[in-house]
């Protein structure tokens, strides 16, 4: 007898998560504490090379940049930091090159989350030197891949599937970015809006504890949060409320210009007779000479963001930061130099804020910055939730939500609208790949198959023989590619293609032997009326049938058949949902029309 492979009853619920989930979660709490370990050794690192770099000094000091004594001679520090990443990116990885989140995305999307282990020790030490040296970066977009490495490595020690892989890198990248920042929900809806392209348990879950670990751990090893303690606030006036949406559609033009000039210089880059390897050295040259017209614009620059929140820059002294800021940051990261973006877009966003404040209404010192930066975090990175909590959280106020979320909103809305590609998805595209950030429910999930098979079906009875069945396709009459073979009662045994009635005449088959004979070896595979359709569907998809026969549970009669093309029928019907619109009441009444006269 032909053997049926068909699931059983299933039990359908909102989620199709098991108790792997606890293994998961169990692993997340080593990718949290190895996250943290990751982020104190990072800012370590880049604490080291700047001392070393400006000062000469094997020192854990935090000293900043701009009181150097170097002179001149400060423009080839940069030079030097980016020539060492050129050589690593050579030599080493090129995955080291750009900013972070991107090459994590890649990973994920692509490389089925699997992570080289020079990787994960390539990519801090290339951001320390970058940042060390002067370089206009954050510490964010490392720290996101180097977590996300040790998430990866972890995974890779365990029998898992590319997906459980992807929930444990992206957990090591919340854990990073909380342990940076201190900011755990806003990491987690980073890895919900940016790095884990689904909305599952099996997902959440595990990143959820390992940035609960990381904030747990995080203060016996790094200072407390919030690291930007803010107490101002906004008046809901609708005055107000008017000046936080033009806000943020400033920042989101203001999020147009920085990706346009990024990939303006990369591929203005790409055009010089030079390899690749000495890109991010010229980016050096330009870093340097920005640090010579303003020091201020050099390394991470938090104490930046701690004056602009705090309103203490004048207008001409954030003029200049910004106008330097942006020209280094982008050329260097067009060059294909190793550091991350948030930071420079919080100082970005923040000096835009800071201009525009005496334009827009009363409000404490640094609200408008606070805003700026949010919403060009939000507009840029194509990510408002997240740029909303991470403003509360840096500051640790959250009587600021509304007006942040209302900026963002905005500066999410018009990059949307302008721009095809974020900063971050449009490296991939030019890689050849297309990235869509888009959720939405599989139609095949809601239909059940009993509304999608064809109930009208052609069969072929299991006593014809060879010889009638080969017959049968070879007559001139239009016919199926595939018949079911069913017994008397209705049952199915098998299936019977045109490939088989090519295959029984070239091989002399016995003629005179029933079809039920010859399906008896067979693997069948059959569907009930109760399943989803996505499971059929997944079934087609998993042995490469093309037809699946539809039968009772109860009696396994026929009763139906679902083909391609009935499942064609739900995506076409998902598309008419979203293209046809219909008005279902009017306003006014239509004009009655005059009657003809004959």
């Amino acid at each position: 007898m032909s053997s049926a492979r068909t699931p059983g009853t299933s039990r359908l619920g909102d989620f199709t998560t098991d108790r792997r989930v606890l293994l998961l979660m169990l692993m997340a709490v080593l990718v949290g504490l190895a996250g943290v370990g990751a982020a104190w050794l990072l800012l370590r690192l880049i604490t080291l090379c700047t001392n070393l770099a400006y000062f000469g000094r094997l020192s854990l000091e935090d000293l900043p940049i701009a009181s150097h004594a170097l002179g001149w001679w400060a423009i080839a520090v940069p030079v030097v930091g980016c020539i060492i990443i050129g050589f690593m990116a050579r030599y080493g990885s090129e995955k080291i090159r750009g900013h972070g989140i991107p090459e994590a995305m890649e990973a994920i999307l692509i490389g089925k989350s699997r992570i080289q282990p020079k990787v994960a020790v390539l990519k801090p030490v290339s951001s320390a030197i970058s940042i060390g040296t002067g370089g206009p970066f954050g510490a964010e977009g490392p720290i996101i891949m180097t977590g996300g490495a040790i998430g990866s490595l972890l995974a890779q020690m365990v029998h898992m599937s590319s997906g459980e892989r992807k929930t444990l890198l992206v957990a090591g990248a919340a854990a990073g970015m909380t342990a940076v920042f201190g900011t755990p929900v806003a990491a987690i809806l980073l890895a919900v809006e940016l790095l884990l392209f689904e909305w599952k348990p099996r997902s959440f879950l595990p990143v959820a504890v390992a940035a609960i670990v990381s904030a747990a751990v995080r203060p016996l090893l790094l200072h407390g949060a919030p690291i930007f303690p803010y107490a101002g606030v906004g008046e809901p006036s609708l005055h107000h409320v008017v000046a936080w949406a033009g806000l943020g559609v400033l920042a989101g033009l203001g999020s147009g210009v920085l990706t346009s000039l990024v990939y303006l210089f990369e591929d203005w880059f790409e055009k010089l007779p030079v390899h690749w390897m000495w890109w991010p050295a010229l980016g050096g040259l330009v870093i340097g000479i920005g640090g010579m017209i303003e020091p201020s614009a050099l390394g991470v620059g938090y104490d930046n963001i701690t004056d602009l929140l705090a309103g203490k820059l004048a207008i001409q002294a954030v003029l200049l930061l910004l106008i330097v800021k942006v020209v280094i940051w982008s050329v260097a990261l067009g060059s294909g130099t190793s550091g991350g973006v948030l930071a420079p877009l919080l100082i970005f966003g923040g000096a835009l804020g800071a201009l525009m404040t005496p334009l827009l209404p009363e409000a404490s010192p640094g609200f408008w910055a606070l805003l700026g930066m949010a919403a060009m975090m939000g507009g840029t990175m194509r990510a408002p939730l997240t740029a909303t909590l991470f403003a509360v959280e840096l500051t640790g106020n959250f009587s600021v939500l509304l007006p942040v979320l209302t900026a963002c909103a905005f500066a999410y809305g018009l990059t949307v609208l302008l721009l095809k590609r974020s900063i971050l998805t449009e490296k991939i595209a030019r890689r050849g790949h297309h990235i869509t950030r888009e959720y939405h429910v599989d139609p095949f999930d809601l239909v059940r198959v009993s509304a999608v098979m064809t109930t009208s079906v052609q069969t072929l009875p299991a006593s014809m023989s060879v010889a009638d069945a080969i017959a049968h396709f070879t007559t001139s009459q239009r016919r199926h590619t595939a018949y079911p073979v069913v017994d008397e009662q209705g049952k199915v045994v098998g299936e019977m293609t045109r490939a088989d009635s090519l295959a029984w005449t070239m091989e002399d088959e016995d003629r005179a032997r029933p079809l039920g004979d010859m399906m008896a070896e067979r693997e069948l595979f059959l569907g009930y009326p109760d399943e989803l359709a996505s499971q059929v569907a997944d079934r087609m998809a998993l042995t490469g049938v093309g037809r699946v026969p539809i039968v009772e549970r109860a009696t396994g009669r026929l009763v139906g058949l679902v083909g391609r093309k009935d499942l064609l029928r739900v995506r076409a019907g998902r598309l008419r949902d979203e293209r046809e619109r219909t008005a279902y009441f009017r306003w006014r009444s239509a004009r009655r029309r005059p009657v003809d006269s004959q």
